[in-house]
């Protein structure tokens, strides 16, 4: 069993235990796949997080089948458990709200980028607050500021709500930007199995707080996302790159599957005018539509850095949802803008260019470079994550 299995299934466990219902992981809806009479040529299993799969790729999926394509069977949970079914060859396609990290079960798998979505701050649509700064998200979720009154509200309890797995994409993504790491343990309590649940949460509790995806909450009256330091989080906001959370979707293959003409027809196609505007009824903009957010990653990094003080937690707060095991943070934007899921040593000098070795992923020459896979890719105009042996990188913009 995989180290992501075994945390899904922990997961699932805790979710039990918080009394959430399980949702239901079956083939894409019956009514939904009678949109073409062709018949199917090949199903693809797509698994990952439930806050593009309902949303997202649900339109990606329709818009394949009315193409003549096969079918896309929907999986629908949450991060992890994507990456894992590709790793293990239980689904030919994941999604993730997250890059690729270093870890073992992300090194052999591509993460193409194929959408920008905004991470938002959700509470329930009759909380009076609907600003936060990104100092105060920074402390709400560090335990540092704990009370609605210390942010505009009123006097009560900030109940901060999180996904149990600890690298879930949308979790992982939020903390990275906050704390500069991933796994960063935060003050939050109540766990979910995934933003679905979270959310249901949230609608009968006031006091509740959380991040989800601004496509995954269109259309749920009981949520309100939060502007951050005045701006509110929109098409328009994520695509200028004002909004300061906006966030990478991405889907995830497996190099040695046997299906990997198809997976690849299937990437070819979201990339394509029909898949670009089944993007935009998922409510997200496509990749190449906001290319230039990538070269915008390192400045709005360092302007997160800026507005926390230039300091991250080097202990966990009280009620973290994982043990502390974190070394102390860099406090440099360069840091910041490298960091991954494990903390080490910045490299001592970073060379101009990178040649390709055997064995060699973007996500671990990112690290080597303490730099961020979207760098890599902007900087050499890269279209995926696939690498040739010998090919030359550049790894720097100095």
């Amino acid at each position: 069993m995989s180290v992501r299995s075994a945390t899904l299934i922990s997961t699932v466990l805790v979710g039990l235990c918080l009394g959430a219902p399980t949702l239901a992981t079956g083939s894409h809806p019956a009514k939904k796949a009678s949109h073409s009479a062709t018949p199917a040529k090949t199903t693809l299993v797509w698994r990952g997080d439930v806050a593009s799969g309902t949303i997202v790729f649900d339109e990606l999926a329709r818009a394949w089948e009315r193409a003549g394509h096969g079918k896309i069977e929907l999986q629908p949970f949450n991060t992890a458990s994507g990456i894992d079914a590709v790793a293990s060859g239980q689904a030919d396609l994941g999604g993730s709200a997250r890059a690729g990290s270093a870890s073992p079960e992300d090194q052999n798998l591509t993460f193409t980028p194929v959408a920008w979505d905004a991470l938002v701050i959700v509470t329930q649509s009759g909380n009076p607050v609907s600003n936060l700064t990104l100092q105060q998200v920074h402390d709400i979720y560090y335990g540092k500021i704990g009370n609605w009154a210390e942010v505009g509200g009123k006097s009560a309890p900030i109940d901060v709500y999180a996904v149990a797995s600890p690298k879930d994409g949308i979790e992982y993504s939020l903390r990275s930007l906050l704390f500069g790491r991933g796994t960063q343990p935060v003050a939050a309590p109540r766990l979910y199995v995934n933003t679905h649940m979270l959310e249901k949460g949230i609608e009968i509790n006031t006091n509740g707080l959380g991040v989800d995806t601004l496509a995954d909450i269109r259309g749920k009256p009981k949520l309100k996302a939060l502007s951050i330091d005045g701006i509110v989080p929109s098409a328009q906001s994520i695509a200028d790159g004002s909004y300061p959370l906006f966030t990478t979707l991405y889907l995830v293959t497996n190099p040695q599957s046997s299906r990997t003409a198809e997976t690849q027809a299937f990437i070819d196609f979201v990339n394509s005018p029909p898949g670009a505007a089944a993007l935009r009824r998922g409510a997200v903009l496509p990749y190449a539509d906001g290319a230039a957010l990538a070269t915008l990653d390192a400045a709005r990094r360092e302007r997160i850095l800026a507005a926390i003080g230039k300091r991250a937690p080097v202990t966990a707060p009280a009620g973290a949802t994982s043990a502390p095991s974190i070394a102390t943070t860099a406090t440099t934007a360069t840091s910041i803008a490298g960091a991954s899921s494990t903390a080490g040593p910045a490299p001592v000098a970073v060379a101009a260019t990178y040649t390709v070795g055997k064995g060699d992923t973007l996500s671990t020459i990112a690290k080597k470079h303490a730099v961020q896979p979207e760098q890599l890719r902007e900087w050499n105009h890269l279209k995926s994550d696939r690498l040739q042996l010998g090919q030359s990188l550049r790894i720097s913009i100095n």
